[in-house]
């Protein structure tokens, strides 16, 4: 991408977000545009610096990480907010899918993932890494999104070519790289992956990705 990407990172934790901060400085074209120790400043600096990412820690007084999706989702939907999480957060983050959440990132995750993760929503991904996809999918209630069969099952009323794109949608690709790898128009992308979502009944590209996993979608390589 030419243009910087402008991060907001909300956590109240400060040594965490120190860490994170300095990850993403050693990334060429990401800036840390404005902080946050709670979500309702999360909130009001998102709105003032309107960035292109927001980091949200999942717990944070005043205002919790889920809500402040929510009304970032009405407020800000141009900006992609991706969920910092915990092995410990696992019950929250059906609740983050319902709020919009464009993806998961561990707090102790590979910083490669965080830096990857940053520049996959921005450029209008899904950010869903290998080891959080298996935790989102174990841990979804029963019922939502479908499993196994079930999955397979509902991916099949879909076109081979739809199929296709669903599963490079899981692999975490942006329209922008699906589009290079299947030789196709960006704008085209763009359609199969809207008439996807659409007849799947799924709200967002992480809804859509975790459904891909579950139906074997996604490719390995």
């Amino acid at each position: 991408m030419d243009e910087t990407i402008r991060v907001l990172l909300a956590d109240d934790e400060a040594l965490l977000r120190a860490g994170v901060r300095a990850i993403l400085a050693t990334a060429p074209g990401i800036e840390v545009v404005a902080e946050a120790g709670d979500g309702r400043a999360a909130v009001d600096l998102a709105l003032r610096h309107r960035p292109d990412v927001c980091l949200l820690d999942i717990r944070m007084p005043r205002l919790d990480g889920l809500a402040a999706a929510a009304e970032l989702a009405t407020g800000l939907p141009e900006t992609a907010v991706v969920m910092l999480t915990t092995f410990s957060e696992d019950e929250h983050i059906a609740g983050a899918l319902g709020a919009g959440a464009a993806g998961f990132l561990l707090k102790t995750g590979d910083p490669r993932e965080l830096i990857a993760g940053v520049r996959a929503v921005a450029a209008g991904g899904a950010c869903l890494a290998p080891s959080v996809a298996r935790r989102v999918i174990s841990h979804m209630a029963p019922g939502q999104l479908g499993r196994g069969a079930a999955a397979r099952a509902r991916v099949a009323e879909l076109t081979p070519r739809e199929r296709e794109v669903l599963g490079l949608v899981g692999a975490g690709l942006s329209n922008a790289e699906i589009a290079r790898r299947l030789f196709l128009v960006e704008g085209t992308v763009k359609a199969y992956v809207s008439a996807a979502l659409a007849r799947l009944g799924v709200k967002n590209r992480v809804q859509a990705a975790v459904l891909a996993y579950e139906a074997g979608l996604v490719p390995t390589s």
